[in-house]
């Protein structure tokens, strides 16, 4: 009886048209060696390729964080260029205060500008002149201005308050003593203020081009709470006014009177 060992498997190869054949006789064994030699060079070649899919991914994780640091570094570039504008419009409004200086420490002045810079934030109204909440009873404006549109109620359409041409970047004035409650942006009111006055009151300044003041304030009567603007639904400089009570809107010319 033959044993497996010794078994031998013979190939022929016969070449079309030619009369040359070749035989190639191998062992069993020897052709087991070579079919597992065969799947080892497969499964080296599988794992260079799983290698080189790895690889490249890598290679294409780097290049997306290496784009993502080139945008952080250009947004690291526009921040310190707006702390640069920043920082030369607070000179600029340090500037102003001085020419105001003397007027600050009036008690009769017309006009106060809050502080520059430092502690607004969290300030109590115990420390400002005039201080404590007051009826919104002073003119919004530091100059007259030119009234465009005044309170309308009723099927004709609504608007719950003012609306008083004024340049841009005229100085915009709380109405009253009172708690500013929020000042943000709206897509309709543009840049706003809104401050609680107490019993109530509450006052609205829309369309400004720049707050200086900001939520948690603690403001005067008359102190510069904003610069007039054109922001949000607005198609001319000008300040849009509202007197609320308890949210309703009062008419703003009942309790406030346009200056000659």
């Amino acid at each position: 009886m033959t044993r497996p060992e010794s078994r031998k498997l013979t190939v022929m190869i016969v070449p079309d048209g030619g009369r040359d054949q070749r035989t190639l006789t191998l062992s069993y064994r020897s052709l087991r060696l070579l079919t597992l030699a065969a799947s080892g060079v497969a499964l080296a070649l599988t794992l260079m390729a799983g290698s080189w899919w790895y690889l490249a991914a890598r290679a294409s994780r780097v290049d997306d964080l290496q784009a993502q640091i080139q945008e952080l570094e250009g947004d690291q570039l526009r921040v310190q260029a707006l702390a640069a504008q920043l920082a030369e419009i607070e000179q600029r409004y340090n500037s102003i205060r001085d020419l105001f200086g003397t007027q600050l420490n009036d008690p009769e002045s017309d006009v106060w500008l809050p502080p520059a810079s430092g502690s607004r934030r969290g300030r109590g109204a115990e420390s400002l002149p005039g201080r404590g909440a007051s009826l919104p009873t002073a003119w919004p404006l530091s100059q007259p201005g030119f009234i465009t549109q005044a309170l309308l109620e009723g099927s004709d359409g609504e608007h719950p308050g003012l609306d008083i041409a004024v340049p841009s970047d005229s100085y915009i004035r709380a109405s009253g003593g009172g708690t500013v409650v929020d000042a943000g942006e709206d897509e309709v009111y543009g840049r706003f203020v809104v401050i609680d006055h107490g019993d109530g009151y509450s006052t609205l300044y829309a369309h400004a081009s720049l707050h200086l003041v900001e939520r948690g304030q603690a403001v005067r009567a008359r102190e510069v709470i904003a610069l007039s603007g054109s922001t949000g639904r607005s198609t001319a400089p000008h300040l849009h006014f509202e007197i609320l009570l308890n949210g309703e809107a009062v008419d703003p010319l009942a309790m406030v009177s346009q200056p000659q």
